[in-house]
């Protein structure tokens, strides 16, 4: 991928389902809304026989829209992972953009952040952006359109998002299949859980993390540089 000129000394990109939340939450309202689809379907996700854009459609598209609400609630008592509200508010104090780039329900990612706030300001007013799935309710099972940024293997085009936000250093926080192409393609890559294997069988190197206190305090020590 050729970058377009740096617009940002550093720019975070972090994942939402198991890497904000410190559960699968996408996942696991999957797995209760739309039972039979996602036990046939994630394990192919997990095993990268099925592209992401292939199966993340067709579990959405397996949950009844008269229980998208309940669906959306799923998320309402899942855990944030240590750290995050503090390491939103480092971003920020050092105007380095945040994107959540999520290949799950941007309705959801919305919900959790609003959840949470700083001196009085959600969350979700305090990140540059989110990017994730977007749905329709119009029959008896939710529907997925086209993406803005769909590719061609992924639902949202993780790398596509960050060509939106060129920076002389682009990290990526992450911890799943959804997170492999934009680990690739970052300077630096914060992993954990089954990314740690992916990139391990990629031959890319990354730092490992267990909370949101990890990260910031690494990257006080980061120098800005960036690939050629």
């Amino acid at each position: 991928m050729t970058r377009s000129s740096p617009t940002y000394p550093k720019a975070v990109f972090c994942d939402f389902d198991g890497t904000i939340t410190a559960v699968e939450t996408f996942a696991g309202m999957l797995k209760e809304f739309a039972p039979e689809t996602a036990a046939e379907v994630m394990p192919a996700l997990y095993e990268r026989r099925l592209t992401l854009r292939d199966g993340v459609r067709q579990m959405l598209e397996a949950v009844p829209s008269a229980r998208y609400a309940e669906a959306l609630a799923y998320a309402d008592d899942k855990p944030v992972r240590s750290g995050f509200v503090e390491l939103v508010s480092f971003l920020e104090e050092r105007e380095i953009p945040l994107i959540i780039v999520s290949g799950g329900l941007r309705e959801m990612v919305e919900r959790v952040l609003n959840r949470l706030d700083v001196q009085g300001k959600s969350l979700r007013d305090r990140v540059t952006d989110i990017i994730a799935v977007e749905v329709e309710m119009g029959g008896e099972f939710l529907r997925v359109p086209p993406q803005v940024f769909e590719g061609e293997t992924e639902l949202i085009g993780k790398v596509q998002v960050m060509a939106k936000y060129p920076a002389l250093q682009q990290i990526a926080i992450g911890d799943s299949v959804t997170d492999i192409n934009m680990a690739l393609e970052a300077d630096v890559v914060f992993a954990r859980d089954r990314l740690v294997d992916y990139l391990e069988a990629e031959g890319k190197s990354y730092i490992a993390w267990e909370n949101f206190f990890d990260i910031r305090d690494r990257l006080l020590q980061l120098p800005v540089t960036s690939k050629q």
